[in-house]
């Protein structure tokens, strides 16, 4: 399998978290969840003055634009590219260019891979997060997101449940 990397997308400005939104609902509907990684819309913590009051607000970094971890290939070219309010992939062209390590550091991505000493069939308990003093056994190990799947029970019926490696423990 090729390596994912990041790509920049420009949008309409004002319909970042939109096209973030369609992009993963066809990642589900299409099942690219091995090839469409991650989608984001970086976001940065500005104080505002108004009235005399101070306040914490999240603005966009870059209004206009929404990054995508993906493994490049003529389908997820496609599925991006024609997603309503996406007018291109930054690069000469049509030829996307991925991000480089010096470029992504800046927006607090990097790529940490965390060694894990079980699998699927193994029972871990998540330690972290919302699911925090759950148990359950693990389904499925996604190594490229460093998630694994386990199944909670959530109002009586067994439910997939995506969970980081570093926010659980082999029991």
């Amino acid at each position: 399998m090729a390596e994912a990397n990041w790509y920049v997308v420009h949008t309409y400005s004002g319909y970042e978290k939109k096209v973030k939104a369609n992009i993963e609902k066809t990642i589900e509907n299409r099942h690219l969840e091995d090839e469409i990684l991650e989608v984001r819309v970086p976001m940065q913590d500005v104080v505002e003055m108004k009235n005399g009051t101070r306040k914490n607000v999240q603005k966009k970094m870059f209004p206009g634009y929404v990054l995508i971890n993906m493994v490049m290939n003529d389908e997820t070219w496609y599925v991006v590219r024609n997603t309503r309010g996406v007018t291109g992939f930054v690069g000469p062209g049509s030829k996307p260019v991925p991000l480089t390590e010096a470029e992504m550091k800046p927006l607090g991505i990097t790529q940490e891979n965390v060694s894990v000493d079980f699998g699927e069939g193994d029972m871990i308990a998540v330690v972290a997060g919302v699911w925090k003093d759950t148990v359950g056994v693990v389904q499925r190990m996604d190594y490229n997101k460093q998630t694994a799947t386990i199944n909670v029970e959530m109002f009586g019926r067994e439910t997939p449940v995506e969970i980081g490696f570093a926010e659980v423990r082999k029991m």
